[in-house]
């Protein structure tokens, strides 16, 4: 049920974006710059289990042409829980990275891109007293429809990545993953400010 409804706005809004493509509303054009980017905070309890954490991640782009943009993201995040033994984890992480986007209509109230990043993870398990450094490269897609001049719906789907964690150095083995996200149920949804 929960994907008829999501497929149903997902249509009505891109009907929506089609026919009013000319009203002049949003856009992109070149030294356009826009700010978005991640928070949230969760909470989980299980019996004696519980964990919490939080992260927060603003990303800032520059229109360079028409069409290009490019970008950097600033994130952090804590995660601590416990479980009924009292064994517990205490992390936090670092991200720096960097993002370069391809608009197709960039000037238009409803726009499709492509997108590639570069990410930077330093990782501390306090616990643990160990450092862990993961690097991750993605492409992926996205979809940008203006609802005023400044703000904008933006979806994006991360199709394809590589991660690679050194599992804090020193003797340990590294570990390394490459996906094909094929599971389009993986579509993130935000909102974009242009200024």
């Amino acid at each position: 049920m929960k994907k008829v409804i999501l497929s149903a706005l997902a249509v009505f809004a891109f009907g929506t974006a089609v026919a009013q493509e000319g009203n002049g509303n949003g856009g992109f054009s070149k030294g356009s710059m826009f700010v978005s980017g991640a928070f949230s905070i969760a909470s989980e309890k299980t019996g004696d289990n519980k964990g919490s954490g939080f992260e927060i991640e603003p990303k800032f782009g520059y229109f360079v042409t028409e069409s290009i943009a490019i970008g950097g993201k600033l994130g952090y995040a804590s995660m601590k829980a416990e479980d009924a033994t009292g064994d517990t984890m205490d992390a936090t992480a670092l991200t720096i990275g960097a993002f370069g986007r391809y608009y197709f209509t960039p000037a238009s109230q409803f726009s499709l891109f492509g997108q590639a990043g570069f990410d930077y993870s330093s990782i501390d398990n306090k616990l643990a007293d160990v450092k862990e450094n993961e690097i991750g490269i993605n492409v992926g897609l996205g979809l940008s429809y203006f609802v005023s001049n400044d703000w904008a719906i933006e979806a994006t789907w991360a199709g394809l990545g590589y991660t690679s964690n050194d599992n804090g150095g020193d003797g340990a083995e590294k570990t390394s993953s490459f996906g094909l996200g094929a599971d389009l149920r993986a579509i993130s949804f935000g909102v974009i400010y242009k200024f």
